[in-house]
């Protein structure tokens, strides 16, 4: 018999690096993916151009936007009918929030960037419990949210000035893994991943010419800490090659 399909969700997968993850495990064959959007319209798209793959994974889309409470109440009860459980939370939703004023940057990158990665967790918790599959969460974070990066003078980060509100964002992101790990454990492992400077459509920086790689190169070490390669360093900030200071 045929090993049953693990169910992941990912969210923010229209795009960049949630779009990628969503192909690279649905190529697999051993995963069923749930493509969490925001937009409908984009998320239909995405998901035809991922069934035009023919790849030997499950994949599906799933409403979900990470600052709207009643689209992750009915994601909740869409994953407990047809699964009753999750086995992977991706919380992959981010923005980088740079239309001014600066209060609104602020009030918007938290809002996506840290409130919903917490409430979507909180939702999900339960149906994460119900995996007899080494449940796991996994919050896209950044190397920009480390404080200790941030204040060491041999960083590249150190000389990078503003993104107070990515920065400040992605840090609240690194507590909120920090304190899902304590709270949600052992029973969920859980992790915060900075996958490096990678081109999407986060910002108008995110392009090859500033050095941005490729999603599909920032996606491979990712899926390392989803199989369960990396479960030793849970409950902190992983990047490809090991760990920053929170």
């Amino acid at each position: 018999m045929a090993a049953a399909k693990k169910i992941i969700l990912i969210t923010g997968a229209t795009s960049g690096i949630g779009f990628e993850l969503a192909a690279q495990l649905a190529a697999k064959g051993s995963y069923h993916v749930l493509m969490g959007a925001r937009s409908l319209e984009k998320g239909n798209a995405s998901l035809s151009a991922l069934k035009a793959q023919n790849l030997a994974g499950a994949i599906e889309m799933l409403h979900l936007d990470v600052t709207q409470d009643d689209t992750i109440e009915r994601a909740v009860a869409t994953v407990e009918r047809n699964f009753g459980k999750l086995d992977i939370l991706v919380n992959n939703a981010a923005i980088a929030a740079m239309s001014p004023p600066l209060r609104q940057q602020m009030q918007d990158a938290f809002n996506t960037n840290a409130t919903g990665p917490l409430l979507v967790g909180s939702a999900f918790a339960p149906l994460l419990r119900a995996s007899s599959d080494s449940p796991r969460i996994v919050n896209i974070s950044s190397g920009a949210g480390s404080i200790g990066r941030r204040l060491d003078p041999s960083s590249p980060l150190y000389k990078v000035h503003g993104q107070y509100q990515y920065r400040a964002s992605k840090a609240a992101l690194n507590m909120v893994t920090a304190c899902q790990y304590v709270e949600y454990g052992p029973e969920i492992k859980v992790f915060a991943y900075d996958p490096g400077f990678t081109q999407s459509n986060l910002s108008p920086h995110n392009v090859a010419e500033h050095g941005a790689r490729a999603a599909s190169d920032s996606v491979m070490p990712l899926v390392d800490v989803l199989e369960g390669r990396r479960d030793d360093e849970a409950g902190r900030l992983l990047h490809n090659t090991g760990t920053y200071p929170w």
